[in-house]
């Protein structure tokens, strides 16, 4: 998981730094056969309120089901400073 965090760390400051509005990122469904949720599907939705990504991260919602519905977010990035 550690190494999904960096990832997601890189991709969002590249996007925040970019000027990006809004990503999609890819977490997959990542169902058990137990019907447990993946790893991955738990932790980015934590991870993008954590300290070290909040302050580039608005909003985030599953995406519609055309972009990968639940295995998938939009995120509304932050707007840099002017």
């Amino acid at each position: 998981k550690v190494a999904a965090f960096e990832a997601l760390h890189r991709f969002l400051e590249r996007a925040y730094m970019g000027g990006k509005q809004t990503v999609l990122v890819i977490t997959g469904k990542g169902l058990r056969k137990k019907g447990e949720v993946g790893a991955l599907r738990q932790a980015v939705p934590k991870w993008l309120n954590s300290r070290k990504m909040r302050h580039w991260v608005h909003a985030f919602d599953y995406a519609s089901p055309r972009d990968g519905g639940e295995g998938a977010l939009y995120i509304v990035m932050r707007r840099p400073p002017q």
